[in-house]
């Protein structure tokens, strides 16, 4: 009689929580990490050949990290060490050192796991250095957070670093299969509520596990709502201090940038959503309006002004509102950075000229020695001259005529180019038509 092939799941004691059970027990069963895991991806073709080298797991909650890590040690026969950087401390460190050491005098690799690695003081990570270096130790640790910004350079260099993805729909609904295949009956969910089951894990299978167990009992057929009643919804990542706050304040300028007022929207929602302080994302449309439209349309910063006003008087949710009418302004303004590298030009030629005096015609002279030493002498007072434009020259003496503001020719700066090259003209000494209002 032939041998049964191994399960995929741990399926011997039922009171342990769904997600635990249904730990796969080969790596190449681990959903959603294909670009990792397959026969021949990186983390694949390192298991393939018994060779693992130090390595950070980076991805969000729910997508795998723990179990990678622990298929890896039985499939390169290396003993497993998991610590939590949230309980563990120096001590803790050294007593799996000292253990790795000794399994590696009688031959025997380990692998130490540190979940949530990016808890760990600089002092801290310093200590793993040797022991990756030495090969005592083969190092994977977990990461919710950005490697380039949690992690000392000198452990990233020993380390590489493998970024993990959140749980898509067709993931999650291999989760589901393999749920309902341990458990031995389908959920008692219509097409709509399964659906709404995988929206509401948000990439996170172990979350959309731990959903499974209370629905399973649920007397069917159960619709969308009363799948939001008995179930909570998974709160959406983000993280105010952390990279997810960056990494949606730059997709929301950028969205406004691109003239997306949809997807502008969308970011903001999600922003708010996620419990972001509404005057930071006022702060930040402000400083886009001046940034990113400038003279292209003036009114731009008034806009943005206005929401912060509104929000500071009407508070949440109803100040919000404002919020979202200046994002869809500020995107379908036109753009320009005219403003914005005018000003960076000027200001790396006023520390290059360092403190040259202003042309003596535009100074005021309250006093006699003042007037003696030529300070106002053939000032034109530019409203009287025949043009309004007198043409005179107001950079320092020494320092010659230099253009830093480049207007473009969307929007208000349309005008603004026209008016510029009608005053070239004539301080070149040329005469032209009357400049566009």
């Amino acid at each position: 009689m032939s041998e049964q092939p191994p399960s995929l799941f741990e399926v011997d004691d039922e009171s342990r929580p769904l997600a635990d059970r249904l730990r796969p027990r080969i790596l190449t069963d681990v959903v959603g990490q294909d670009h990792l895991l397959a026969d021949d991806a990186p983390i694949g073709r390192m298991v393939g050949a018994h060779r693992l080298v130090s390595m950070i797991l980076w991805g969000p909650p729910g997508s795998g990290k723990t179990t990678i890590a622990r298929l890896l040690a039985e499939q390169t026969n290396l003993a497993f060490e998991p610590l939590s950087a949230t309980f563990s401390g120096v001590a803790d460190l050294r007593k799996v050192f000292q253990a790795a050491q000794r399994r590696r005098e009688v031959g025997q690799g380990t692998l130490l796991f540190v979940d949530e690695i990016h808890r760990f003081n600089r002092a801290q990570q310093d200590s793993f250095l040797p022991y990756v270096e030495d090969g005592t130790i083969v190092l994977v640790g977990a990461t919710t957070e950005n490697p380039s910004f949690e992690l000392n350079g000198a452990l990233l260099s020993r380390c590489q670093v493998f970024v993990l993805k959140r749980l898509d729909a067709a993931a999650l609904g291999t989760l589901i299969g393999r749920a309902e295949a341990l458990l031995g009956a389908p959920l008692p969910l219509d097409k709509g509520a399964r659906e709404a089951l995988v929206a509401m894990a948000d990439g996170d299978g172990r979350y959309l596990l731990n959903m499974i167990e209370q629905v399973q009992a649920l007397p069917g057929p159960v619709d969308s709502a009363a799948l939001a009643a008995a179930v909570q919804k998974r709160a959406p990542l983000y993280d105010k201090s952390q990279e997810g706050h960056y990494n949606l304040i730059s997709a929301l300028h950028k969205s406004m940038r691109g003239s997306d007022p949809d997807a502008a929207l969308y970011w903001l929602a999600r922003m708010l959503d996620g419990g972001e302080d509404p005057l930071f994302i006022a702060r930040r449309i402000t400083r886009f309006a001046t940034e990113d439209i400038g003279m292209a349309d003036p009114n731009a910063i008034q806009q943005a002004l206005a929401a912060w006003d509104v929000y500071e008087r009407l508070g949440s949710p109803e100040g919000e509102l404002a919020i979202a009418q200046a994002v869809l302004y500020l995107a379908t303004a036109p753009k320009s950075i005219g403003v914005y590298r005018g000003f960076n030009k000027a200001r790396a030629a006023a520390k290059q000229t360092g403190s040259l005096m202003p042309p003596a015609h535009i100074l005021n002279a309250p006093t006699r020695l003042m007037k003696d030493l030529g300070y106002g002498k053939d000032y034109q007072y530019d409203p009287d001259t025949e043009t309004g434009f007198s043409g005179a020259n107001y950079f320092p003496d020494g320092l010659p005529r230099q253009t830093f503001y480049e207007p473009t020719t969307g929007g208000y700066e349309k005008a603004i180019t026209e008016r510029l090259r009608h005053w070239a003209q004539l301080r070149n000494g040329g005469t032209a038509e009357p400049a566009a209002d």
